[in-house]
């Protein structure tokens, strides 16, 4: 099917005559219906019924509008991308990610990107949350990942995904038997030797208010600003942490021995990862639409998470 055929199906629905979509098109009115009908010969569907004066969608002439509009989307795209490269052109982006966001979240974050632009370049600045938002008022970022909803009149506000802290423990340990047979309570983990997040991060203060609020007191071992190095310390020094949800696929469990429990109480530290941006310098169109895309496929992850 060529792009051409497409583009007659968009112009009859969206003129919605096909007088005047013949007149978009620049084709007389019995060709455009000529090229209506050998398009449903081809699909082996009726596009539309007629309902008095007006032409209706069928439910399949809805579906082929649809996928019309992604086959020009992506011709589009295609075009575009070979423009750049016949003239040089090389887009850039600069990202700048929280110390949780740089750990759980970035990398597939700029896997999309490449993914969708793929010669482009992307460089990333790092800092605490309220660095970051400072780095987008100040331009120096175009795009800032923090593990908060961020409410500014100066900045746009895009949530990815909520997330809170699962209770990891290494394989063998015997509060896991315990969370087999009738779960783990919040107060298991008074006295309970842990990792956790170093001071100053979003989960980290999550995590200390939460401990307040219900009077827990862990035997606090370690405390690391990195996921990968608690990851392999658990294991090894036979402790218990506190990571985020997402960060903990099943093969960063199955690689290091490790099992994630549940206590309710944890849901208490839910975050919102977010992208921000300011509203004073308008993001292209293209890195827009890659935004919605991109929360699609968070969402999607989360769904099949949470299966």
């Amino acid at each position: 099917m060529r792009i051409e055929d497409w583009d007659v199906l968009i112009a009859a629905v969206e003129q919605t005559s096909l007088n005047r979509a013949s007149q978009a098109l620049n084709l007389s009115q019995p060709a455009l219906s000529r090229r209506l009908a050998k398009l449903e010969n081809e699909l082996d569907v009726r596009l539309f019924e007629r309902r008095g004066k007006r032409l209706v969608l069928t439910p399949a002439g809805r579906l082929c509008y649809e996928h019309a509009l992604e086959m020009r989307r992506l011709d589009a795209k295609f075009r575009q991308q070979l423009a750049d490269l016949r003239g040089g052109r090389r887009r850039s982006l600069t990202i700048g990610a929280s110390l949780t966001t740089l750990q759980s979240t970035l990398p597939d974050l700029i896997r999309m990107y490449t993914e969708s632009f793929p010669h482009s370049e992307v460089k990333a600045l790092t800092g605490k949350t309220h660095e970051i938002i400072a780095f987008v008022k100040e331009r120096r970022v175009d795009l800032g990942l923090v593990a908060t909803a961020i409410e500014s009149p100066d900045l746009r506000c895009v949530p990815l995904f909520d997330d809170h802290l699962s209770f990891v423990l290494p394989i063998g340990h015997p509060l896991l038997a315990q969370a087999a047979a009738s779960g783990i309570p919040l107060q298991a983990l008074n006295g309970l030797p842990v990792v956790l997040f170093s001071r100053g991060t979003w989960y980290r203060v999550l995590v200390d208010e939460l401990f307040d609020r219900y009077d827990i007191t862990p035997d606090i071992r370690m405390e690391i600003d990195s996921f990968e190095a608690i990851i392999r310390i658990v294991p090894s020094c036979g402790l218990a942490t506190l990571l985020p949800k997402s960060y903990l696929r099943q093969v960063v469990l199955n690689d290091n021995g490790l099992a994630a429990a549940d206590i309710p109480e944890l849901r208490q530290t839910t975050r919102t990862t977010s992208l921000v941006h300011l509203k004073s310098a308008p993001l292209d169109p293209d890195l827009l639409a890659w935004i919605g895309r991109v929360r699609q496929a968070f969402a999607a992850r989360i769904a099949d998470q949470a299966l």
